[in-house]
């Protein structure tokens, strides 16, 4: 066996904690249940997205790469989905608290719709392919490479959507009008929809 690249390995650290640190749909779903739910509540959809990212990297690692290489169609429909997905959750969020309506407050995920909502979120596809094609080597350690960013990626996603759902917790004291939450609310739903865009450069 040839030794393992390790060095690689750590460089990805950086590019992984970019794209999960920064604004996307997984963190402005959790901020936004944060505010509306409070942190204890939210931790099944953490615990979701914490399991269901690094399970997609290594199943993207393992194969799955080369079935979109090989049918686009397939990818291309997976992209119309996921967008249609996001914005029914935009749409989900903004009506959370509606103008002149009594307060229709969407629940919180659940662990399985957190871990399934990783195969509709293009940007977690977009950090998992490139993860998977920038830092590795393709030798025979490559299995246990795709492992090891799966694992890197189970530590710094449960950072990054853990420090998000405390955001919007914290943002939960200044936000006890009907007014500031409803307005928090649209600002969640059109990031979200802003989330989106760059997809069409894709």
């Amino acid at each position: 066996m040839q030794d393992f690249p390790l060095t690689l390995i750590l460089a990805s650290i950086p590019f992984m904690t970019s794209m999960g640190i920064t604004p996307g749909p997984n963190n402005v779903l959790v901020a936004s249940s944060g505010v509306n739910f409070g942190f204890r509540a939210t931790v099944p959809h953490i615990l979701g997205i914490t399991i269901g990212y690094p399970v997609m990297l290594l199943i993207v690692g393992l194969g799955l790469a080369k079935i979109f290489m090989a049918i686009p169609l397939v990818h291309q429909v997976l992209k119309y989905v996921s967008i249609v997905y996001l914005l029914y959750l935009a749409l989900s969020i903004a009506r959370s608290a509606a103008v002149g309506e009594p307060r229709k407050v969407y629940k919180p995920m659940t662990f399985m719709h957190g871990a399934a909502f990783q195969w509709v979120n293009v940007k977690g596809w977009v950090a998992a392919l490139s993860a998977v094609t920038t830092y590795t080597a393709v030798d025979s350690t490559l299995p246990l490479q795709i492992v090891a960013l799966a694992m890197l990626a189970v530590v710094i996603t449960l950072i990054s959507v853990s420090s998000w759902t405390v955001f919007g917790a914290m943002l939960r004291r200044f936000l006890h009008t009907e007014r500031r939450r409803r307005w928090f609310n649209y600002s969640m739903a059109a990031l979200l929809v802003i989330s989106i865009i760059p997809v069409f450069w894709e």
